[in-house]
């Protein structure tokens, strides 16, 4: 039997969680379909969290244009669902007279887009803010961006999402997209949905897939790196797709002074280039490299990574790479447009490709929420509003966070938040299970690190591993054998040595 709904998304990146996010504040029903075990784990999971100022895109693009009214909501957004942020601003560096034109040009874009406050430093008062950059810097231009944790924007617009009503099918890949034989004007998404998510789709017995299908006046194809081929499910081939992969550095907190703002080198046609950044977490961040790859490859290279070691000290030489902790890649969808493709797909009515969301996509999703509800009010979708607030999840504080009043109450009224399982981040049995509470539990290792911090810091989860092992055995009702350190098939034991 096909579900009925008024909206089916495919994707929960950011952007699907974005557009989720907004349709929620209607009286609709809305699905959510995601292949994967979770919210964030495509390109939302691996990328710089930085949320631009609004200065790179050209005047007159939609990128610039959802770039300036990204960041504002994700500022406002940011108090509401209290994800990690930081307005710690950013320096693109000159190092020459070539440099310096394209500053220029950088600043007049961002006073084209309605960007305020940026403006150009000189030598002297870059490294009065900023001690650490190369002495061969001579000047800089200042935007007001920002960082965020972009797992943590991504998963609390999903959360609320899901809070206000929205469907969230995880697991759930989507296979073929038709019209309907009895309304040609609505759309049947058929998927398969891996009920054995310890198993990856093509190693699972075959009655563990479930065929589901969706039927839906409009659907929203936000399938990131996917997107062209969910769009040729049911459209003409009308944009290619291609993945750039960029690998970085994860530096220990002891590396965190190194910078106090995200400092860029000028920006060539691979992209804004190798950044140095202080994280919302206090620690530094080191990268990308802009690779084109012709699959889902996630890996990281000593090719890649010595490039992003030989550009990045070129900013900042002090950068000791003793203290990295972590080395990972992610993946941008980079599209045939110049711009991002957010439109009706031709010969294809109510299918609403968002697609070549390259950066500023992050900056730019709460606007892409606003932009596609938009686009789909004016194809006839009906907006009216539900009576009341949206309501925003809220993650639960971080116990180190709270005072020692604060402490000492919860742990009255719950022993576990005394009980520390993470110590690099200090980070309690408590909050682990407050994650299983919210609208969307994680299913993995990575899934509590996404939700809590546990594993992000120094030991990645060397010392604390086993016990959020055991915490996800006894919350998700499986044997510690069953848990997956991430995606379906990613166990992590293998088997169990009695001695």
């Amino acid at each position: 039997m096909k579900k009925q709904y008024d909206v089916v998304i495919i994707g929960c990146g950011t952007s699907g969680a974005a557009i989720a996010m907004t349709l929620a504040q209607y009286d609709l029903k809305v699905a959510v379909l995601e292949k994967e075990n979770d919210v964030a784990t495509g390109t939302t999971r691996a990328n710089s969290g930085i949320l631009h100022a609004g200065y790179d895109p050209e005047p007159g693009t939609l990128m610039a244009k959802l770039n300036v009214r990204g960041v504002e909501l994700a500022k406002q957004l940011a108090e509401k669902l209290h994800f990690a942020y930081d307005p710690v601003g950013s320096l693109v560096l000159a190092f020459s007279g070539k440099d310096m034109e394209t500053l220029k040009v950088l600043k007049a874009r961002g006073d084209a887009n309605g960007v305020k406050g940026c403006k150009i430093l000189t030598k002297e008062e870059v490294h009065k803010i900023e001690p650490m950059v190369s002495d061969k810097v001579v000047a800089a231009l200042y935007a007001p961006s920002a960082v965020c944790s972009p797992w943590e924007f991504c998963l609390t617009m999903a959360e609320t999402a899901v809070l206000n009503g929205v469907e969230l099918f995880l697991d759930t890949e989507v296979k073929n997209i038709e019209r309907s034989t009895v309304d040609g004007c609505n759309w049947i998404v058929v998927a398969a949905q891996n009920t054995n998510p310890l198993r990856t789709a093509d190693a699972a017995d075959p009655k563990d897939i479930k065929t589901l299908e969706f039927e839906a006046r409009f659907v929203v194809n936000a399938a990131g790196i996917f997107a062209e081929q969910v769009h040729d499910m049911a459209a003409p081939h009308s944009f290619d797709i291609h993945m750039d992969r960029g690998e970085y550095y994860l530096m220990d907190k002891a590396e965190g002074f190194r910078a106090r703002h995200t400092i860029f080198q000028c920006p060539n046609e691979d992209g804004k280039g190798v950044l140095v950044s202080p994280t919302v977490h206090g620690n530094l961040l080191v990268g990308p490299n802009s690779e084109r790859v012709g699959t889902d490859d996630y890996s990281t290279t000593s090719k890649g990574l010595s490039f992003v070691k030989n550009a990045a000290v070129k900013s900042v030489p002090s950068i000791d790479f003793r203290n990295n902790i972590r080395n990972f890649a992610g993946l941008r969808a980079r599209s045939t447009s110049s711009d991002f493709i957010i439109k009706e797909a031709e010969g294809a009515e109510n299918f609403i490709d968002v697609a070549g969301i390259c950066s500023p996509g992050l900056s730019s999703a709460p606007a892409i929420g606003e932009y596609v509800t938009e686009l789909l009010a004016g194809k006839g979708l009906q907006l009216n509003k539900k009576p009341g607030e949206l309501k925003y999840y809220q993650e639960p504080p971080h116990f180190k966070d709270l005072s020692e009043e604060e402490k000492n109450a919860l742990i009255a009224k719950d022993p576990s938040y005394g009980r520390v399982v993470c110590r690099c981040e200090s980070i309690t049995e408590g909050e682990m299970r407050d994650a299983f509470r919210s609208p969307v539990p994680p299913r993995s290792v990575d899934g509590i690190k996404r939700r809590t911090m546990a594993g992000l810091g120094r030991c990645q989860g060397g010392f604390c591993g086993p016990q959020v092992v055991k915490l996800l055995a006894q919350n998700m009702g499986l044997t510690e054998d069953k848990i997956l350190q991430n995606a379906a098939g990613s166990w992590m034991l293998i088997k169990r040595e009695d001695r």
